[in-house]
């Protein structure tokens, strides 16, 4: 079967190296009010769902909670096991696949980790298999991008430099999906990778969880969990139970 965009592009080194300066403070801060918003038990158990190195799991069970991160990356997970202890593990796993069944008590998909998939059978099929790990009152929380802000404030050209690296990146809409081109060279060697993340609004989540068996409770606009507007707000957080 041949790899997909991202089984390439989230286990490579330069990955981490260009968004080397994600905002750990800005994690923390939403872990912080979802955590006031959905109250959890002392004893809850979380999934960290498309996890990446942990940052938002690491910092969970810091809390107190019984966290499980996956991932489908080796070299995510590999750096997240060195910080692995009694109620915090890390797995490689493909979250279309999940096996844990009436596990959690809350499964949260962060930082847009989600959308990544060809079709929409795909994405369904990912939050069945969130639903299933989740308790009969169990919660799912989805942070994602505000799909019509980022469209209407699309960057098409920029360039980083990271570490010496000059990252050229394209961004563009096609195929219902934000694409990003990444091409930049290293130690004389041109790369390319890219990122394809479906554009997906609101009313496709709405009908992508009726189809899952899941309802919206909440939603909210930013990591302050102000309300969302869709003009204006940088984020789409979902907040769902089983229907």
């Amino acid at each position: 079967m041949q790899r997909k965009w991202f089984q390439y592009w989230f286990n490579s080194p330069f990955y981490h190296i260009l968004y080397s300066q994600r905002n750990d403070a800005e994690a923390e801060f939403l872990i912080d009010n979802l955590s006031a918003y959905l109250k959890p038990a002392a004893d809850s158990r979380i999934l960290d769902i498309a996890c990446g190195r942990g940052r938002h799991a690491i910092y969970l069970n810091k809390k107190g909670y019984d966290v499980t991160g996956i991932d489908l990356s080796e070299q995510s997970i590999k750096y997240a096991q060195q910080f692995e202890q009694k109620n915090l593990h890390f797995f490689v796993h493909d979250m279309r696949k999940l096996c844990f069944i009436n596990y959690f008590d809350i499964a949260m998909n962060l930082f847009t980790s989600f959308g990544y998939f060809e079709t929409e059978k795909d994405h369904v099929n990912a939050i069945k298999a969130f639903r299933k790990g989740l308790k009969a009152d169990g919660t799912l929380v989805i942070d994602y991008f505000n799909t019509q802000k980022i469209i209407k404030n699309l960057t098409h050209q920029e360039t980083k430099t990271v570490e010496g690296i000059e990252f050229h990146l394209n961004k563009f809409v096609a195929e219902g999906k934000i694409i990003k081109h990444i091409n930049f060279e290293h130690r004389g060697k041109p790369y390319a990778f890219e990122e394809r993340v479906q554009a997906f609004t609101l009313a496709d989540f709405e009908r992508m969880f009726e189809k899952s068996g899941l309802k919206i409770s909440a939603t909210f606009g930013s990591y302050g969990l102000d309300p969302f507007d869709e003009t204006k707000s940088d984020r789409l957080i979902l907040i769902c139970k089983k229907a």
